[in-house]
């Protein structure tokens, strides 16, 4: 087989085959150019014939045969790396396929928001390896986004992500103090109406360790909060959407100035000030309800860092003004209000000691904005 046909074979090969095309291609390459003659394999297994010092014509083809051999086989090991690749490249394209469908459900933009569909969608790309999809189910699970907080179920997601080796993985493992936990795997899919609330238990080195557990600030919602109480809950809550608590008291401080009963003009509610339609996408039943406000504000700047590459003033301007006006003015739009916005946390944050924005990069999606 010469070099031009090897070639326009692994070309093919790299679109359209799976491993066991390899093999008859293979054995299809040593039928036609690769048999040896008859009498090889016997000559082969007869040790004891008598020494000929002139071989015969079909000895000397049958010692020839293995340098002909070699070539051929060295040319379907390639072709099985092909094979592997292209399948491996399939699953991939799948993968992610999944990933952005699931997106699409989970908030409810350019299709109707489905959460159970969204989990099903992000467990079958998670189950073809992909870390992304592993590692958001991992938040979905511990930050309560699905309704139920299970750090268990979530640890253990993360724990698929960090063997498919996401990038931030380890670290969320080590904030619920499960680097070291002996976890179930591979992880269960489990959906909304199956859960139930689990928790790890805190250690010594766990962010929010010593911040009061969720059965001590829950009964926050149902009385009159404090600037403390607010202050508590983003510093408890921050972490579990990887935000620094300084970048989410900033934004609460120029949305509503800690003040959970704001409502703006534009509709806008509580304290991260959501829209009707940002708290349904978001899953926030009543955004009057500080925690559930709160969730659902940190989830959607989350989502806004992670659909803005993590540029944060583009999220902060998404926030404010929506991500539609961003992506329409090609960055922080010419708006009076969104500008001063901006200028004001970048301000605020530039006053306080604080840690990079983590950032895991998303893909973009279009949706509705916030900002009173």
């Amino acid at each position: 087989m010469d070099g031009l046909r090897m070639r326009n074979l692994l070309a093919s090969l790299q679109s359209r085959c799976a491993l066991r095309t390899a093999f008859a291609v293979c054995v299809r390459i040593f039928r036609q150019d690769a048999h040896p003659p008859s009498g090889f394999l016997m000559k082969r297994r007869m040790p004891h014939r008598p020494f000929h010092p002139d071989p015969p014509v079909d000895s000397v083809d049958a010692l020839a045969a293995p340098l002909r051999i070699r070539p051929l086989l060295a040319a379907c090991g390639l072709i099985a790396l092909a094979c592997g690749q292209a399948a491996m490249a399939a699953t991939d394209t799948e993968a992610h396929r999944l990933l952005d469908a699931g997106r699409r459900f989970e908030h409810g933009v350019g299709a109707p928001q489905d959460i159970d569909r969204a989990l099903r969608l992000y467990c079958r790309a998670g189950d073809l390896g992909l870390a992304e999809a592993s590692y958001h189910l991992g938040w979905l699970y511990s930050s309560g986004r699905v309704g139920t907080v299970d750090e268990v179920l979530g640890a253990a997601w993360y724990k698929a992500a960090q063997a498919a080796r996401h990038p931030q993985a380890e670290t969320q493992l080590r904030q619920l103090g499960a680097l070291d936990a002996p976890l179930d795997q591979p992880p269960e899919c489990v959906l909304k109406a199956a859960l139930r609330e689990r928790r790890l238990p805190a250690t010594a080195t766990q962010p929010g360790a010593h911040a009061p557990p969720m059965a001590d600030i829950a009964p926050l919602a149902a009385r009159e909060i404090g600037h403390a109480d607010i202050v508590s809950l983003v510093r408890y809550l921050a972490p579990q959407y990887r935000l620094p608590p300084e970048l989410v008291l900033a934004v609460i401080a120029a949305e509503s100035n800690f003040n959970p009963d704001a409502h703006s003009p534009k509709d806008a509610r509580g304290l991260m000030q959501l829209i009707p339609e940002t708290a349904a996408r978001f899953g926030v039943s009543n955004p009057w309800n500080p925690i559930d406000n709160l969730r659902g504000g940190m989830a959607y700047l989350r989502w806004l860092l992670d659909h803005f590459n993590g540029d944060l003033e583009l999220a902060l301007a998404g926030y404010n003004a929506g991500e539609n006006a961003v992506i329409r003015h090609g960055g922080i739009p010419p708006y009076p209000e969104t500008q001063a916005y901006v200028r004001q946390i970048r301000q605020r944050l530039g006053r306080q000691s604080t840690g990079p924005v983590s950032v895991i990069r998303g893909q973009h999606m279009d949706g509705q904005g916030d900002g009173g």
